[in-house]
């Protein structure tokens, strides 16, 4: 099973649609291990974004990230990153089909709802700055022979 970070950026909290967008990741099937409301201090959106830094749109990255609470959560399934990442939609909320997170609700590119880890292995990377090892909770979902 694959592990993938999904942050529920500000803008998704302040327009009220956390539950519909777990809600997704939920009926596709995959189980959440991990969920968190944070206040993002600058030092940890440095980090997180740290793969943007000296990029012209660095700082506003790190202003909108800051700007409010974000939604933490860590999924856990068969091709999890790749799941999240089809459900969120491309970049640019304008471009993202419908059906997907950022096609139905943004039509931003940096207002664009929802982070979600491009791989497997920047995703460890990601859990481990937003989570502790004990925050995470594993366990076998009793629908789990029907999903996959």
């Amino acid at each position: 099973m694959q592990r993938t970070l999904i942050l529920l950026k500000p803008d998704a909290v302040q327009r009220r649609l956390v539950g519909d967008i777990i809600g997704r990741f939920e009926r596709k099937g995959l189980r959440l291990v991990g969920l968190k409301l944070v206040a993002a201090t600058r030092e940890l959106a440095e980090k997180h974004y740290a793969v943007h830094k000296g990029k012209p749109f660095y700082e506003s990255l790190l202003s909108f990230l800051t700007s409010g609470p974000t939604v933490a959560l860590v999924w856990e399934g068969r091709e999890a990153v790749t799941v999240g990442r089809n459900l969120m939609g491309v970049t640019d909320g304008a471009k993202a089909p419908p059906g997907t997170v950022r096609g139905d609700y943004a039509l931003s590119v940096q207002n664009n709802l929802v982070h979600g880890s491009d791989s497997a292995e920047n995703a460890a990377i990601e859990i481990a700055l937003w989570f502790k090892t004990e925050e995470l909770v594993s366990f076998t979902a009793t629908d789990a022979n029907w999903i996959g």
